[in-house]
């Protein structure tokens, strides 16, 4: 079974390999593999396992990530260079397992998976998954900007098991399931807020393991300040007299050190500043339960006094004015 539901909110697609020919299951799902993700490569080292192979595929966009959930029987997959070399989107992945095991193999990394276990892995670089049996996972893949973390940092976690039953994992995986479960009964919805739950979320998760690497070097105590720092932002993002200098004084860095902090980061603190105060304006916008806010009284909210300054920042970095974002985001019934 093939069906693809579409609006102008979300496009669904389901395949269920159970509708062919027993022959033609296993690349049915392995084509569908391919073309909901990037370029990858399925097998099965047991051709009476793939004779009788059994998969399914739901997918959704979800704002700027693809939410979907994967069943088959027992599979080998993976991301070579020669994959890569066909289509390199760049694309962060996150692997939530939701029924039998997984490993999940990048950087000389083995993430072992049980239910409720997560991982995330870089599409830029090669990687694997094996399944020794029949299996559900949720996965999610999104550009890496989402996370607002450099890839060099990432780069250290990938394929690194983040539990489903303890700390900001367990949060993060709980949410996710959810999502699963209106994924499968065709009930989530596209709607931005939501996307950027998870990331906040899984950016929680991803905070959480870095302090518990830290150390004391000197490496450590930065990305600690830079980590105090972004809290103390987001805590005072509505307000309007925020600065770089009383940021500073606020750490008891100088001005310089603190940008040089961003800048290693490929940022500066104005401009994340900015950036974070968009993206909470764009999530309000978005809301429903705030479509009798006026879109001034939102922008102020967020530290953007001005009303026409606040619309010209807003469509340089969505490349549409917040009254056509909201009447998207939000439409009329």
């Amino acid at each position: 079974m093939h069906d693809r539901t579409s609006s102008a909110l979300a496009d669904r697609v389901v395949i269920d390999t159970a509708a062919v020919a027993s022959s033609e299951r296993f690349e049915m799902w392995t084509d569908a593999v391919n073309r909901s993700f990037v370029p990858l490569r399925a097998w099965s080292a047991d051709p009476e396992a793939r004779a009788v192979f059994d998969g399914r595929l739901i997918a959704q966009t979800l704002g700027p990530m693809s939410v979907s959930s994967v069943a088959g029987s027992a599979v080998r997959v993976s991301r070579t260079r020669s994959e890569i070399a066909r289509d390199d989107p760049g694309h962060i992945k996150l692997g939530v397992q939701l029924r039998g095991h997984s490993t999940i193999i990048q950087d000389g990394r083995d993430a072992v998976l049980a239910p409720g276990d997560f991982a995330l892995y870089d599409t830029t670089r090669p990687y694997s998954l094996d399944f020794d049996s029949s299996f559900r996972m949720l996965v999610v893949m999104f550009p890496i900007e989402a996370l607002r973390i450099d890839r060099g940092r990432l780069r250290g976690l990938t394929a690194s098991r983040f539990s489903g039953q303890s700390g900001s994992g367990a949060i993060a995986s709980a949410l996710l399931r959810a999502f699963d479960g209106a994924l499968g009964d065709g009930t989530l919805q596209n709607r931005l807020p939501l996307s950027d739950a998870v990331f906040d979320m899984v950016a929680a998760a991803l905070g959480e393991r870095l302090d518990s690497e830290g150390g004391v070097g000197e490496e450590a105590r930065r990305r600690s300040l830079l980590a105090r720092v972004e809290l103390y932002i987001a805590d005072h993002l509505g307000d309007a007299e925020l600065s770089v200098s009383g940021i500073a004084s606020a750490h008891h860095v100088s001005v310089r050190y603190l940008q040089k902090l961003f800048e290693e980061n490929r940022d500066t603190v104005s401009g994340w500043i900015r950036e974070r105060r968009l993206d909470a304006a764009r999530r309000d916008l978005g809301n429903v339960a705030q479509n009798e806010q006026q879109i001034s009284a939102i922008g102020a909210r967020w530290g953007f006094t001005d009303a026409a300054s606040f619309a010209r920042a807003f469509r340089q970095q969505f490349g549409v004015s917040p009254s056509e974002f909201r009447a998207h985001a939000v439409p009329e019934h």
